[in-house]
C-alpha cells in the first residue's frame, strides 16, 4: 500500500495543546491572547515591543525610568520598620556605589543571599538619590548570566498568561518548524535584503540582535501576496468560465439619454466603455465601478442595464436600504423607456405578486429592490446583469446568491466611497475596477468651513439668514440620545433647540425612529415643507434633495474623512451655492484640525479617501475596524502600502506564466496559500 506524502505544514496546523507543557489550560488562555488555537496562530502573534537588557551601566550611572542590567553584591537586608508593613529593601552595591532592590514580600529575600553576585534586570527608578529597581524582570547567579536574553520580545497576552509561557510555547514552535521551498523570486529577496520565512520568524520571536524592519517586512509581504496570488487565480478562473455577451441596446440608451436631458462626462462614458467591454466579452464581467459623491454612476449603471435589455435579458439593481432603493426606482421610471419595478420587504402582498410573476415571465425587464431580491421565491426568467450599490455593505454571499439567479450573470458593484489604491488592491482585488474622478458639467463647488462649537449662537443666525435667501439645511449629529461618554449634543437635543428657534420647520430623522416616521419627515424636507432636517448619518446615503444647500456637521471631529466627505455630497447638487459648516469641539487637538482642514482645502473624495487611510488605515473606508488593512494579521497599513502594488504585479506575473502553479516556485507558492488560508484560492487551482 503506498505511503501517504507528508504535510510539510502538518506540525503548523497541529493543535497549542501539541506543544511540550501546554495543556488545555493553558492552550485556552494562549488561544485567547493570539486569536487561534494551532502552532501557526502561535508563530503569527508577533511581538508587541522588545526590551533590550544589552545596557550594562554601573548604578550610579543609570538613567531612571529606563532599562538596566547590573551585576551587583548583595550587601544586606533591610526589613520594613513595622511589622506587617512593606517594602522590604535589599542593599547592592557595585563599583560605582549602593543601590536598592524593591521587594513586596519577604518570600523574595531567599532570592537574594547576603554577599552573593548577582546580575539583576528591571526597570530603573530613583528614590531619595539612590538609585532602586522594584522587582526586578530577571535575578541570576552570575554563573548563569548566559541564560539572560539580550533582546526580551513582548508579545500581547491575557490574565492568567505568564511572558515565559509564551516564551516557551513559541521556542517549541520554532524547534518543529518544517524546512519549506522558498516562494519568493531571488531577484526579490536580493533586492530588499529580506531574511527566508523561517529565518524572518525567528529573527522577531527570538531575536539576538535588535530586529530592523526586514523580517517583519518580509512576513507582511508573505501575506499580501498570497491574497494577491488568491485574486490572480480567481481572475483567471473567471476568465475560463463561459459568459454571455450582450451586443445591443444602443436605441435604448438614446431613449434614455434623451430623457436625462445631458450628455454623459468624459470620464462615465470611459467607465461605460469599460463596462460595455466586459459585456460583450465571452466570460462573466465582475467589475467595481467607483465613483465619488455625485458623479453620475447611476446613469452608468443604467445604461449598462439597457444594454443587457436590449439584447433580450433582464437586469436587477441591488440597494442596502429601502431608502435607497426607492431613490434609484425614481431614478429609472424618469429616464428608462422600458418597465421597471421596485421589490422591497414593505409591499402589500398583492402588488409582490404581480412583481413576482413580471419577472417569471420576463414582462419586467428592470428591478430595483433591496435584500427582497434574495428570497427563494424570487425567480427570474433570464437575469443578465446584476448590479450591487454600496458593495461594502453586502458580502460576498449575498453577492454570489443575487448572480446565482441567472445563468452565467453579470455583475457590477458600485460604491460611491472613493477608495485607496492601496484598498482596491488589498480588498477588491479580485474585480475589476472603473473609477469617475469628475462630477456632472455646472455642479459649483462648496464652501467647507470649520467653527468651534461655543459660536452656536452665530452659527444658529448665519443659518437664519442662509434660510431667509431660500436655504435647506441638513443639520447632523453624531448620537441620538444623551450619552455619559461622549460630550455632545444628540439628535434630538438639537431638534428640541432648533424647534424652539424655528418652529415647525424643523424635522427629524434618525435610524431609532419607525421607518414610517423617518419616511414622513425625509418626504417633507424633500417637498420644501421644511428647512432644517435634524438628522444622524441616515441620511449619508439615498437622500437627494437638489434644494438642499448647507451642511452643518456637529462634532466633525468625531467623524471620518471619508464620513464627511460622503455627507458633504448630499449639497451641491443644484445650483445655488452651497455650504458646508464643521462644527468641532472648542479644544481641537492639532492633529484634528489639521485633519479638518483636509476637508477646507479639497473636494476630491480620491484625494481624501487616501488622506484618510493613512491617518486611520482601511476602518473608516470599509466600516468595520478602525485602522490597518482589513482580513490581515501580518501586513500594516501604514508601513506596507508599497508593498501591495509590488505584491500585485508579482502573483500577476507568476500566474500569467505558470497558470496551474507547477513550477518549482508554483508548488511553493501553493503552500504560501495554504499557510494564509487562501481557500478560495486553493479551491480554483483544483477545479482547474
Amino acid at each position: 500500500m503506498p505511503t501517504q506524502p507528508i504535510d510539510p505544514l502538518a506540525n503548523l496546523r497541529a493543535p497549542l495543546t501539541s506543544l511540550p507543557g501546554i495543556g488545555p489550560r493553558l492552550a485556552a488562555l494562549l488561544a485567547r491572547a493570539i486569536g487561534g488555537d494551532t502552532v501557526l496562530d502561535l508563530l503569527f502573534h508577533l511581538p508587541e515591543h522588545y526590551i533590550d537588557r544589552r545596557q550594562r551601566p554601573l548604578l550610579h550611572h543609570a538613567a531612571p525610568r529606563s532599562i538596566g542590567t547590573f551585576t551587583v553584591e548583595v550587601v544586606r537586608h533591610e526589613p520594613p520598620p513595622r511589622k506587617r508593613s512593606r517594602p522590604y529593601r535589599v542593599v547592592i552595591r557595585d563599583s560605582s556605589g549602593v543601590g536598592e532592590i524593591v521587594l513586596f514580600h519577604p518570600r523574595q529575600l531567599s532570592r537574594f543571599p547576603i554577599g552573593a553576585t548577582l546580575l539583576v534586570s528591571g526597570r530603573i527608578e530613583r528614590f531619595q538619590d539612590r538609585i532602586t529597581l522594584p522587582h526586578p524582570d530577571y535575578v541570576l547567579p552570575i554563573e548563569r548570566s548566559a541564560s539572560l536574553p539580550a533582546i526580551e520580545p513582548v508579545w500581547r497576552r491575557t490574565a492568567g498568561l505568564y511572558p515565559s509561557v509564551v516564551s516557551r510555547a513559541v521556542s517549541g514552535t520554532l524547534d518543529r518548524f518544517p524546512d519549506l521551498p522558498e516562494w519568493l523570486s531571488p531577484a526579490i529577496l536580493q533586492n530588499r535584503g529580506w531574511p527566508g520565512f523561517a529565518e524572518a520568524l525567528r529573527a522577531l520571536h527570538t531575536p539576538v540582535a535588535m530586529p530592523d524592519e526586514g523580517p517583519a517586512r518580509r512576513l507582511a509581504y508573505d501575506e499580501l501576496l498570497a491574497r494577491q496570488l488568491s485574486f490572480a487565480l480567481i481572475r483567471a478562473r473567471r476568465r475560463q468560465r463561459p459568459g454571455r455577451s450582450f451586443h445591443d441596446g444602443s436605441d435604448l440608451r438614446r431613449r434614455a439619454l434623451a430623457r436625462f436631458g445631458f450628455p454623459l462626462t468624459p470620464s462615465q462614458a470611459g467607465a461605460l466603455a469599460e463596462i460595455d467591454a466586459d459585456l460583450a466579452a465571452p466570460h462573466r464581467m465582475l467589475r467595481l465601478l467607483q465613483g465619488d459623491v455625485g458623479s453620475g454612476k447611476t446613469l452608468v449603471a443604467a445604461l449598462a442595464m439597457l444594454r443587457v435589455v436590449g439584447a433580450g435579458a433582464q437586469a436587477a439593481l441591488l440597494a442596502p436600504t429601502e431608502l435607497l432603493a426607492r431613490q434609484h426606482f425614481a431614478t429609472f421610471s424618469r429616464i428608462c423607456p422600458v418597465p421597471s419595478a421596485l421589490l422591497t420587504g414593505s409591499l402589500k402582498p398583492g402588488e409582490r405578486r404581480n412583481i413576482l410573476a413580471g419577472l417569471r415571465d420576463g414582462s419586467i425587464p428592470l428591478i430595483i429592490g433591496t435584500h427582497a431580491i434574495f428570497q427563494e421565491s424570487v425567480a427570474f426568467h433570464d437575469l443578465g446583469l446584476a448590479v450591487i450599490d454600496e458593495q461594502h455593505r453586502f458580502g460576498v454571499g449575498q453577492r454570489l446568491a443575487l448572480g446565482a439567479k441567472g445563468s452565467a450573470t453579470d455583475i457590477l458593484v458600485m460604491t460611491a466611497t472613493p477608495i485607496p489604491r492601496t484598498l482596491l488592491l488589498s480588498h477588491w482585488g479580485e474585480m475589476a475596477v472603473s473609477r469617475i474622478t469628475e462630477k456632472p458639467a455646472g455642479r459649483k463647488p462648496i464652501r467647507t468651513t470649520l467653527h468651534p462649537l461655543d459660536r452656536m449662537d452665530a452659527i444658529t443666525d448665519a443659518i437664519a439668514r442662509m434660510i431667509a435667501h431660500g436655504g435647506r439645511v441638513y443639520w447632523v449629529c453624531p448620537l441620538v440620545s444623551e450619552s455619559e461618554t461622549l460630550d455632545i449634543n444628540a439628535a434630538e437635543m438639537r431638534f428640541a433647540a432648533l424647534t424652539e428657534r424655528f418652529g415647525s420647520r424643523v424635522v427629524l430623522a434618525h435610524g431609532r425612529q419607525p421607518i414610517e416616521s423617518r419616511s414622513t419627515a425625509l418626504a417633507c424636507f424633500a417637498a420644501g415643507n421644511a428647512d432644517i432636517l435634524v438628522s444622524t448619518t441616515v441620511i449619508e446615503v439615498g437622500v437627494d434633495v437638489p434644494e438642499a444647500n448647507v451642511m452643518v456637521v456637529e462634532h466633525a471631529e468625531r467623524f471620518g474623512l471619508a464620513q464627511l466627505h460622503q455627507l458633504r455630497g448630499r449639497i451641491g447638487r443644484g445650483d445655488t451655492a452651497s455650504y458646508c459648516l464643521l462644527l468641532h469641539d472648542d479644544a481641537l487637538s492639532g492633529a484634528a484640525r489639521k485633519r479638518l482642514a483636509i476637508l477646507r482645502e479639497t473636494q476630491d473624495g480620491f484625494r481624501i479617501a487616501d488622506e484618510d487611510f493613512a491617518l486611520r488605515g482601511g476602518g473608516d473606508i470599509l466600516g468595520a475596524k478602525q485602522s490597518g488593512l482589513p482580513g490581515y494579521r501580518l501586513a500594516d497599513a501604514e508601513r506596507d502600502s508599497d508593498l501591495i502594488t509590488m505584491a500585485h504585479q508579482d502573483a500577476t506575473m507568476l500566474i500569467d506564466s505558470d497558470p496551474s502553479l507547477v513550477s518549482p516556485r508554483g508548488h511553493a507558492a501553493r503552500l504560501l496559500l495554504r499557510l494564509f488560508d487562501q481557500a478560495r484560492a486553493i479551491s480554483s487551482l483544483a477545479a482547474g
